[in-house]
């Protein structure tokens, strides 16, 4: 079985507060601030590597973005990926959610043909969960998303459980190929060992532009990308603070009076 894992480095959530957008293109300015590769990639991963300990096969690992981003594909080998994809070229910048697809489906469907995509249902940067779909669809393949749990009737055919609102779920049956899209809840993610660590500069690491993909120049980067940044702001909140004081009965009675006087009550 051919297994695709897609995955994305994205700046540490706990440095959010110190992400600044650039005033002249409102791209976000990462210089400062920790990589990390996208938490639930980490179980789309987890999957990946169980789909395979279960049918055999090939589990390869790709990300889009710019040389650093080997980073998270060394980690992905560590852990017991077959082989490593980057894709990285000046072309690729600026991508949106769609020329973001095209690129990763483009790549899967000219050079490995899976059985079986796997993706974090969203990233914790942009949170969209569009980029998933988006691959199934120009691969005209079957997808579901918010997946808590895979089982499987034989190796051509999956039951993927489908979390919906309110505490509910889905199960649907799904012919392969097709593309998952996983929440946390769906494994624990392993640990690396030592081994795994060591063997991993052993793997196969391939680095692919435009040109060895054949991608259509209008349909990557910003040239492909049907949305964009036309403005930022930053928010300014001015509040009015007071700090009240007494026993809890008088400053219950004080939030009353203020309540009444503001004609909120």
């Amino acid at each position: 079985m051919k297994i695709v894992v897609c995955i994305k480095q994205i700046s540490d959530p706990e440095y959010f507060p110190q992400i600044t957008l650039d005033p002249e293109t409102g791209s976000i300015q990462r210089d400062k601030v920790p990589a990390i590769l996208n938490p639930l990639d980490e179980n789309a991963l987890e999957e990946g590597l169980r789909i395979k300990e279960k049918f055999s096969g090939t589990l390869t690992v790709v990300t889009m973005g710019p040389p650093g981003a080997r980073e998270v594909l060394d980690w992905a080998l560590a852990l017991g990926a077959d082989e490593a994809v980057l894709l990285s070229d000046r072309a690729f910048a600026g991508a949106d959610t769609l020329a973001t697809a095209y690129t990763l489906a483009e790549y899967m469907r000219k050079m490995v043909e899976p059985d079986i995509i796997l993706c974090g249902n969203q990233t914790e940067d942009g949170a969209t969960g569009q980029v998933a779909p988006q691959i199934a669809e120009l691969l005209n393949i079957p997808h579901v998303t918010s997946v808590s749990e895979v089982s499987y009737v034989d190796e051509s055919t999956l039951i993927a459980k489908q979390n919906i609102e309110y505490g509910g779920y889905l199960k649907v049956k799904v012919k392969l190929p097709a593309l998952l899209a996983v929440v946390k809840d769906i494994n624990e993610v392993r640990d690396i060992t030592a081994e795994g660590i060591m063997n991993a500069s052993d793997k196969e690491f391939k680095t692919l532009g435009a040109a060895d993909l054949e991608v259509d120049p209008g349909c990557v980067g910003n040239n492909g990308s049907p949305t964009s940044v036309i403005g930022t702001f930053k928010q300014e909140i001015d509040r009015q603070k007071e700090i009240l004081t007494g026993t809890p009965q008088e400053i219950a009675n004080k939030v009353l009076q203020k309540i009444h006087d503001a004609n909120i009550l």
